[in-house]
């Protein structure tokens, strides 16, 4: 079984308990659904569906098939959480909204979640999520909203949009989760609560049976307590046989992928390091301390194209331009509906032209080029992966149609390092600045690491190379 003392269990180590028979698939689903139904918990606002009848049966179907020794997947029995934007074959997929909450269930599911399961892992239930998935901050107001791991009697808020999926990997309802990150969904929750969350280059995993939030710049993310089961989840979402991920698992886990000292990282200082928090700021020049002690090179870089953003961006950009032609239809419908904060977002985007999308894709590729033309020599950026640390749930009131000029600060804070990958087209990963065992007290920062699209195993194993050192910060 898995213990509730403190510390992490690695993916190679659960899947050598399970193989070895010093576990079972059924135990793991009784623990997890358990830790998820504790009414002292964040289960009934991280997860908005629990799937326990169908997790155990097929928990109890996996320990069946390995005492009667049948060949089952190799990660089969491992637990993991869905967010509330993917297909799950039988089930309403409500995107953390009460407008799509009569939909029908599922036919099928998303392609990266079939890949999960074919691989045997067993999903739990669907996490809790921003509206639509459409802010940084991870408030729903129409289930509740999951509080942070970090100083959990503040009640600080868990960032979003992936909140739910964040907060049950951070108090161990699940074994890994999945995210979407179209502006930082991943990275933002990930960071807030002190765990890991990955953006891979867009293309690299199918968004096929996944709510769209922009599409030029969505994809699918996995949030877990460390690099290692990150990347794990990631090749296997991305279509890698499991056979071969698990055989790489085990290289990984008995041998160093990278010498941290032949390390070169540029420090990004265009923008990403304005008006930082105290915490944040103290944290991050810790980290940039001991990576450089441990032989890492750091080289300050400027991405001055990176000044334009905020005109690009004006109306909601990119992202609010597609997202208010995917829910046109649905505002007339049912706009009353949405969160007011979500709704007047999307709405914005009825300014944003067709002239204007093209302009944006012209300017992103001129920037990708760029950014790559910047990156050679280097074996990633880095940068804090949020400039503020989670503020109270508390300070934002329930909108009652006045001024909202509080929630729009925040919301843009909490996005602006995180989105310049998303708009780059690049990979990306957040690591927490300190150990597991520390994570509700530590401060809530995160460590980004980023690379030009599909520079994914790269990223990830330096990443892997790294988290170490980023550990010991705090």
């Amino acid at each position: 079984m898995i213990e509730d003392s403190p510390g992490t269990i690695s993916l190679q180590e659960l899947c050598r308990k399970l193989e070895q028979g010093t576990t079972t698939s059924r135990q793991l689903v009784d623990t997890y659904l358990a830790r998820i139904g504790d009414p002292a918990g964040e289960g009934s606002r991280s997860f908005l569906q629990v799937a326990a009848e169908r997790a155990r049966s097929e928990a109890d179907a996996v320990d069946a098939k390995r005492r009667n020794g049948v060949t089952v997947p190799p990660f089969a029995g491992i637990p993991i959480a869905v967010k509330d934007l993917f297909d799950v074959e039988g089930e309403v997929t409500t995107a953390g909204s009460r407008v799509l909450a009569s939909s029908p269930p599922a036919s099928g599911d998303a392609a990266c979640v079939g890949r999960l399961r074919q691989a045997g892992m067993i999903v739990l239930g669907r996490t809790n999520m921003t509206e639509f998935a459409y802010s940084g901050l991870g408030i729903n107001p129409h289930y509740g909203t999951p509080r942070s791991a970090w100083k959990r009697v503040e009640q600080r808020i868990p960032g979003g949009s992936s909140s739910g999926s964040a907060v049950a990997v951070a108090d161990r309802q699940a074994f890994v989760a999945l995210g979407t990150d179209t502006g930082g969904s991943c990275r933002i929750p990930a960071a807030f609560s002190n765990i890991v969350g990955y953006k891979p280059t867009a293309d690299a995993i199918p968004l096929d049976g996944v709510t769209p939030l922009a599409g030029s710049l969505d994809s699918v993310g996995p949030l877990a307590e460390s690099v290692a089961t990150c990347r794990a989840v990631h090749d296997l979402m991305a279509g890698g046989d499991p056979e071969a991920v698990r055989v790489e698992l085990r290289q990984q886990s008995a041998s160093a992928e990278i010498n941290v000292g032949g390390l070169r990282l540029a420090l990004l200082t265009t923008t990403v390091l304005d008006d930082l928090d105290s915490e944040v700021d103290t944290q991050f020049e810790r980290c940039l301390a001991a990576l450089s002690t441990a032989g890492v090179g750091i080289v300050e870089q400027q991405l001055p194209e990176l000044n334009r953003l905020a005109s690009v961006n004006r109306n909601g950009g990119l992202a609010a331009g597609e997202a208010y032609r995917w829910h046109q239809g649905m505002l007339a419908a049912a706009g009353e509906v949405y969160d007011p904060r979500v709704r007047s977002r999307i709405e914005i985007g009825a300014d944003v032209s067709d002239a204007d999308l093209a302009d944006i894709a012209a300017f992103r590729r001129d920037l990708a080029t760029s950014f790559v033309a910047a990156s050679a020599g280097f074996d990633g950026w880095i940068m804090p992966t949020v400039a503020m640390v989670p503020p109270r749930l508390g300070d934002f009131p329930e909108y009652d149609g006045g001024s909202d000029d509080f929630y729009r600060q925040m919301n843009l804070r909490a996005l602006r390092n995180t989105s310049i990958g998303n708009m780059l087209d690049a990979c990306a990963i957040s690591l927490p600045l300190c150990r597991a065992d520390d994570r509700t007290e530590a401060p809530a920062v995160g460590m980004m690491l980023m690379a030009p699209g599909l520079s994914d195993q790269h990223l990830l194993a330096v990443a892997e190379a790294l988290e170490p050192i980023a550990a010991s910060v705090a």
